[in-house]
């Protein structure tokens, strides 16, 4: 069911890539003096209405923090941080168009997203390391978007997962403090250790 959900939101994610391609070049005449709502419908097709994603492959943007949602898109349109479609759609807009979408979507509540977990020996070990290797940026377990480093709790699994193959791998650059967390982390325990915060950041 989840699979078929992921493909579904997928198929419509490549058509709102292809709308948004394919205005493009008449963009700033189209958007000039559009608001934040017109500016974030193409997100919600992807991402869910109002930012709450349906699919565990796409993030939950709502509740983010303006900081934090305009340095992701400044990555992806610079090419920093590695997409699989964001990149493209990134580039058809405007630093202060980011701004106003960041704004619109930090006022939405964050939702919970229904991942399925019930590992709770894992769940607690996620939650000791989290205290030790990540409670520095991300605070209060990794709830809140005040301290710009992204919300973790809540997020979909598949997600976190991905991002931080991502980071492990090299192919997204980390912070120099996260990388470090994160060599350590795996040294102590391992991909055990990976597997226990997400189970922990997926309550």
């Amino acid at each position: 069911m989840i699979i078929k959900k992921y493909i579904k939101v997928t198929i419509i994610c490549a058509a709102a890539l292809s709308l948004q391609i394919g205005f493009s070049a008449e963009k700033k005449e189209l958007l000039m003096g559009a608001n934040a709502s017109m500016l974030t419908n193409t997100c919600n097709v992807c991402h869910g209405p109002s930012g709450v994603s349906q699919g565990p492959g796409i993030p939950t943007i709502s509740g983010m923090s303006s900081r934090y949602f305009v340095g992701v898109m400044e990555g992806f349109k610079s090419g920093d941080i590695p997409s699989t479609i964001m990149d493209r759609i990134a580039k058809g807009y405007t630093s202060k168009e980011f701004k106003l979408m960041a704004d619109f979507y930090a006022k939405k509540p964050f939702v919970i997203a229904k991942n399925i977990t019930s590992i709770s020996l894992l769940t607690k070990k996620g939650g000791r390391l989290h205290k030790e290797f990540c409670e520095s940026c991300h605070t209060s377990g990794g709830s809140i978007a005040s301290d710009d480093a992204g919300i973790l709790s809540g997020q979909w699994k598949f997600y976190i997962q991905a991002t931080l193959e991502d980071f492990i791998s090299g192919d997204r650059k980390a912070p120099k403090r996260m990388k470090k967390m994160l060599n350590e982390l795996i040294k102590k325990e391992g991909d055990e250790g990976i597997k226990a915060l997400l189970e922990f950041y997926a309550q």
